[in-house]
């Protein structure tokens, strides 16, 4: 695969993401700075995921602050994928819905597609992505949503909720878009095919607006979402779209949750994310101390130096001085890796603690079928 080449898929990411690019081939918009100053001047605070471009591309996304200023409210969606335990990539929508939801005052809805993932993945069975699913939701609920406004939807407990929805996309939807947007063949299962109706549903299941923050690789199930919503009547989603997560042993490419060793699990001890990151993180050091004192690091290909700018240092000076002191030679690699070990491991402290007191609310969250 050449420098030129990657793949964005909601299955599948690989390479080298050029951003500029991949909002010219998936037909989305930047972020602007204008757009920035918008949502800062609504919210009275400047997001570190929006300033450095973590968030970085959109659709519509004006159109919701323009209903918005004139008083009417919109809703929040996103979700997961419950393939296996959540890792750090994951929290990153997941965190920025919460901001979203604390400072416009609204409903979100997280859905856990464990039918997807039974689908889409050979060596699972149902009863595994359920028992992913509500390990997923406990992590979800940690980050601290208000339980009055957030409800848990899992495909297979909620399908009455949904099918009458997903029934009215899927009657709008032509195989040739699918096959066409997918990549899907004659192999493909009849539950990957119907499943963009599915994961539709819950951008319909209250009568306003929809604003979905999530990873750019899902943006392609919202473009058909988006297609039919007007000839069943409803408004279109709004998206706002994040950068991928690399791997530890990146750059290039995605976090997955199903590589261990390139993968940090909110579930790991400190003494696994130390080695985890020690052993495989990508490292934007030289060869040696010496020369890395002389001619410095590149913290731009360096996947500690990533971690702490997506999300682990909101505070932009410290991660300024990281920079710069790492890019001189000041700071070497495994000084950086310390830096971000300690970050993780006292955020993971607290994330586990909140994790294990969601399992005794977790009722207050899930759904209840009407």
């Amino acid at each position: 695969m050449s420098a030129d080449d990657f793949i964005v898929t909601p299955w599948h990411v690989e390479g080298d993401i050029d951003y500029d690019k991949l909002v010219q081939k998936f037909g989305t918009e930047k972020i602007s700075v204008e757009l920035q100053n918008r949502i800062k001047k609504i919210t009275g605070e400047d997001h570190f995921m929006l300033r450095r471009g973590i968030f970085f591309s959109h659709r519509e996304m004006n159109r919701i602050l323009d209903d918005y200023e004139k008083g009417n409210k919109f809703f929040l969606y996103t979700g997961r994928g419950p393939s296996g335990h959540t890792h750090i990539g994951h929290l990153i929508p997941w965190a920025f819905a919460k901001w979203l939801q604390k400072k416009f005052d609204v409903n979100m809805y997280f859905q856990l597609t464990d039918d997807e993932k039974f689908f889409s993945k050979p060596n699972l069975t149902l009863e595994d992505t359920e028992k992913f699913a509500y390990e997923n939701a406990l992590d979800f609920i940690a980050l601290g949503f208000n339980p009055e406004k957030t409800k848990i939807i899992i495909n297979t407990k909620n399908i009455q909720t949904l099918y009458p929805i997903a029934a009215q996309v899927a009657k709008k939807i032509n195989f040739s878009n699918t096959k066409a947007t997918f990549g899907f063949t004659n192999e493909t299962n009849l539950g990957m095919i119907f499943y963009t109706s599915l994961q539709s549903a819950p951008c319909f299941i209250e009568d306003k607006p929809v604003l979905i923050p999530l990873g750019v690789d899902q943006d392609p199930h919202f473009r058909l979402t988006r297609d039919i919503a007007p000839k069943i009547g409803k408004p279109k989603p709004a998206l706002i779209h994040n950068i991928m997560i690399p791997a530890l042993e990146g750059p290039g490419g995605k976090m997955s949750a199903s590589d261990e060793n390139g993968t940090v699990y909110t579930t790991d001890a400190p003494n696994v994310v130390k080695k985890k990151i020690n052993k495989y993180a990508f490292s934007g050091g030289r060869p040696d101390i010496e020369e890395h004192r002389r001619l410095g690091g590149n913290p731009d290909i360096d996947v500690s130096y990533q971690y702490l700018r997506i999300f682990f240092e909101p505070d932009d000076n410290k991660l300024r001085s990281i920079y710069e002191d790492y890019k001189s030679g000041k700071l070497l690699s495994g000084e950086l890796k310390a830096i971000l070990i300690e970050k993780i491991n006292t955020f993971l402290a607290v994330h586990q603690e909140k994790r294990e007191k969601a399992r005794e609310k977790i009722d207050q969250f899930l759904f209840e079928n009407k």
